[in-house]
């Protein structure tokens, strides 16, 4: 009988850097209550903050439940391009008032974009929808989380209409090419690296992490999508992070504390809270 071949451990960081899973959606069914544990193992690798985000109104609130009762954890609060036709122009209302009653919790506006892979609301309503968000976010005072698959094009022209944006943003789950991503860089967004980089055909995001500053980086799971190799195809989840910025330090020639140095101040500066030791 053939053994099994065992997973390789999670990098591991020295005790005095961290890391900041700057996405990850920690609400869903796919953790089946199992938020402590993920915690535990997540602090277990060195990640010391993870920021839940917002899809629809309801994932909007169980992020800022779950920041209230984790300190570790910060929330966002949008509707994904998937759900926009279900909603109405109160479902707005109430979400400015959701941030407003929970400034605190809250550290960003999004997810928001546009998705033409899977289409389940007409690309005409997710425009109007992703410029009437921007607006929202922009008047909130908040960074914008962005969303973009198979929609290149479109995006960077209402990200490009709708500048400039005075709290920046980043593009989340990096899929474009190096082009796309100098075009984020010139609207002072930062260009979000998953999972997916550490993939055999990554070979594109790999390149975007080469050529790009690290100042301009920051980490994601996107848990419980995208696991990072050796876990990909199981549940993602904030403890393995410490693989994607492995991939990272080998891409760039440097080491994972860097790595985790440069990221985590990125990603405090964007979204605006600090952690101290």
């Amino acid at each position: 009988m053939k053994k099994k071949k065992e997973k390789r451990p999670v990098p591991t960081l020295d005790k005095d850097f961290f890391l900041i899973d700057s996405h990850c959606h920690l609400d869903m069914s796919s953790y089946n209550k199992e938020i402590d544990s993920i915690l535990s193992r997540a602090k277990k690798h060195g990640i010391r903050s993870i920021i839940s985000i917002g899809v629809d109104e309801k994932s909007s609130r169980a992020a800022i439940e779950l920041a209230k009762q984790y300190a570790e954890i910060k929330a966002t609060v949008g509707i994904h391009p998937h759900d926009v036709e279900q909603v109405e122009d109160k479902t707005y209302t109430r979400l400015r008032d959701l941030i407003e009653a929970n400034r605190k919790y809250i550290v960003g506006y999004g997810e928001i974009g546009l998705d033409y892979a899977k289409q389940h609301s007409d690309p005409a309503v997710q425009r109007h929808a992703f410029r009437l968000q921007l607006e929202l976010a922009k008047e909130l005072k908040l960074p914008v989380v962005i969303h973009d698959r198979d929609a290149h094009e479109d995006t960077l022209e209402i990200l490009t209409q709708a500048a400039p944006f005075p709290n920046s943003g980043v593009m989340h789950c990096f899929s474009g090419d190096i082009f796309l991503a100098e075009k984020m860089l010139e609207l002072d967004f930062l260009v979000s690296i998953p999972g997916v980089v550490t993939f055999k055909n990554g070979k594109d995001l790999q390149e975007v992490v080469k050529q790009t500053s690290m100042d301009s980086l920051i980490l994601e799971t996107d848990g419980p999508f995208l696991a990072p190799v050796p876990w990909r195809g199981k549940r993602n989840e904030p403890g393995y992070l410490p693989y994607t910025a492995e991939k990272v330090a080998e891409l760039k020639n440097i080491s994972i504390e860097e790595v985790a140095e440069q990221t985590s101040k990125n990603a405090m500066k964007l979204f605006n809270f600090t952690i101290t030791n």
